[in-house]
């Protein structure tokens, strides 16, 4: 039964600073541009940017940045700590920082466990508590908002529960606007989490946040039972990313929160885009998307034992807590040959009102559907190339340009500098074009080549960037004729769209995600396609990077090399553009 009491709860993504923890991660700021806007898109009431200061420029450029992006909801954080031992608090430089960064909202966090305090950072418990409320005093100075994360708060409180309510005291002396409970081991119980909070709350008015980790297993069961207990701020990573085990996983706690629980929070009314935000993100961060994912996992509604899938036809909510469609997943029946049917059938409706399921040629599309994706494919975090399959099998398009041919070659010059030439013929009517261009890397050769020969014919072509390139190994294959696939990501100012390419050739990959990618905007522009474009605020000061696994599935250091198609040098020719 729903719990129609919880109040309103504030969701606080950290993907940015405690997700880009994780060992597999490492977001260039072009990343970290584009998820805050995915973020803000989906409902997210805080995003952290990051830690602010000399030895992170790319945080400092992040906060910069974002200043010109035009979010539609969310507020943006810079993260920190608290004052120095024995450093008041406009001398210290880490606070001076996060005063610079110009974010409306600082969360600094401070030691509630007096063996931090002792052992760690080695001072008195009594300076440690003034450090505290200084730090949260002269942020709040200087701040539309200050939340203060209580770091390894349980363990504090377990081995000193007086001390660790202290540091609480001098928080909401401070004038913190949330204290948030931090289990930064991750270890904590939720009986115990209960019990500590029902004794906080004796002590401290200040509303309370919840920061888990999920090294027993338990962040999101914890965050949970924290908002039961009256958490009105709930911190977590999309996709539970993080250092060892991850952080709570916000992607399941949003929908437990919504489904389970009836809590009242903004992002409650996309949460039908909890998939795409949660595949959109694994793109970015060029990671697998985790198959059994709650909710939003590939297999989260897949049936493959006969009883449960003739209960299911029957009646759905027979063997599915909820429905599938809810969340934007899917139910698969594993023994069918229809995978994923119903939804991609709505998607179907979307594009060609009236269709029939019973259609034969939707049949057939289902068919080709499921056969792309076990090829590599990935249409969720790549809807144009989707819309460009259907439109195509639909018969519903003329293309409105052949390639007759494409060649590269990579040549080094006497001074030891890689050189990159592409040549581009193509047929466009009864017109033959044929371009060459010169690019940092091939990628970026054949696409300026393309671009090249494509502009005279259609001129909004000039104001259409590549705004992002990844990279992925498919399968178990690592050597030179793995399967790959590309992932682009394309903007103008109309917004922007996601092309795929897979195949054994990293050149050939790249190649159809470019031209389709480049195909796509000739049709949205002639009215021939519904647009699948992505209204959001996209910058020209967007780095594009090719994000480098370290798992045994990585590219080679030369695959990389050749694959790189945007570098600082090619940025700079488009903001000159």
């Amino acid at each position: 039964m729903k719990n129609s009491a919880v109040k309103k709860v504030f969701l606080y993504d950290t993907t940015l600073r405690d997700g880009n923890q994780d060992r597999k991660i490492s977001l260039s700021l072009a990343d970290k541009l584009q998820i805050a806007r995915i973020l803000d898109h989906f409902g997210f009431d805080y995003i952290e940017g990051g830690w602010p200061n000399p030895s992170n420029p790319t945080d400092e450029e992040f906060f910069q940045q974002i200043k010109e992006v035009k979010l539609k909801h969310a507020k943006i954080a810079a993260f920190g700590s608290t004052r120095r031992p024995g450093v008041i608090p406009e001398k210290d430089p880490l606070l001076q920082a996060l005063v610079k960064s110009g974010a409306p909202v600082k969360t600094i966090f401070g030691k509630s466990w007096d063996l931090h305090v002792t052992d760690v950072i080695r001072t008195t418990l009594e300076e440690n508590l003034d450090m505290i409320e200084s730090s949260v005093a002269y942020l709040k100075e200087n701040s539309e908002e200050v939340i203060y994360d209580a770091e390894h708060f349980f363990d504090g409180y377990k081995a000193n529960p007086e001390y660790a309510i202290e540091t609480l005291r001098a928080a909401e002396h401070g004038h913190a606007d949330f204290i948030v409970l931090c289990d930064t081991n991750g270890g904590t119980m939720p009986w115990e989490l209960e019990e500590i909070l029902d004794d906080v709350k004796k002590h401290i008015s200040t509303p309370l946040g919840i920061h888990v980790h999920n090294d027993a297993g338990l962040a999101v069961c914890n965050s949970i039972y924290a908002v039961k207990k009256g958490a009105a701020m709930v911190q977590g990573v999309v996709n539970g990313y993080g250092e060892r085990c991850g952080n709570a996983n916000l992607t399941t706690i949003a929908a437990d929160l919504h489904f389970k629980m009836n809590a009242n929070f903004f992002a409650a009314k996309k949460i039908s885009r909890l998939r795409q935000l949660s595949t959109n993100v694994d793109q970015i961060v060029n990671l697998p998307s985790d198959v059994r994912a709650p909710y939003v996992g590939d297999a989260a509604f897949a049936h493959k034992g006969g009883a449960h899938i003739d209960g299911v036809m029957k009646v759905s909510r027979s063997f599915e807590h909820v429905d599938p469609h809810a969340v934007g997943n899917d139910r698969v029946f594993v023994t069918s040959d229809q995978a994923g049917g119903s939804l991609v059938v709505e998607k179907l409706k979307a594009i060609k009102p009236g269709i029939d399921k019973k259609d034969p040629v939707v049949a057939s599309l289902l068919t080709l559907i499921k056969e792309r994706e076990n090829a590599g494919w990935h249409f969720d975090s790549a809807e144009a190339s989707f819309k460009m399959l259907v439109y195509r099998h639909l018969g519903m398009v003329e293309e409105p340009f052949k390639v007759l041919n494409y060649r590269v070659i990579e040549d080094k010059t006497p001074q030891g500098v890689s050189v990159s030439q592409a040549t581009v013929k193509l047929q466009i009517g009864d017109k033959i074009s044929h371009q060459v261009s010169e690019g940092d890397g091939p990628v970026n050769a054949l696409d300026a080549a393309l671009r090249k020969a494509l502009l005279p014919f259609f001129p909004y072509m000039s104001k259409v960037r590549l705004d992002d390139f990844k990279v992925r190994v498919l399968g178990s294959r690592v050597g030179s004729d793995a399967l790959v696939r590309v992932w682009t990501t394309f903007g103008d100012d109309k917004g922007y769209w996601n092309m795929a390419g897979v195949s054994s050739n990293i050149i050939e990959a790249s190649w159809i995600a470019i031209v389709d990618g480049l195909c796509y905007k000739i049709l949205v522009e002639n009215k021939v396609i519904q647009s699948a474009y992505k209204h959001l605020d996209v910058t020209n000061a967007v780095q594009t990077t090719v994000a480098e696994s370290k798992s045994s599935k990585t590219l080679t250091k030369r695959q990389i090399k050749r694959a790189a198609d945007i570098t600082k040098k090619s940025v700079k020719k488009n903001k000159k553009k």
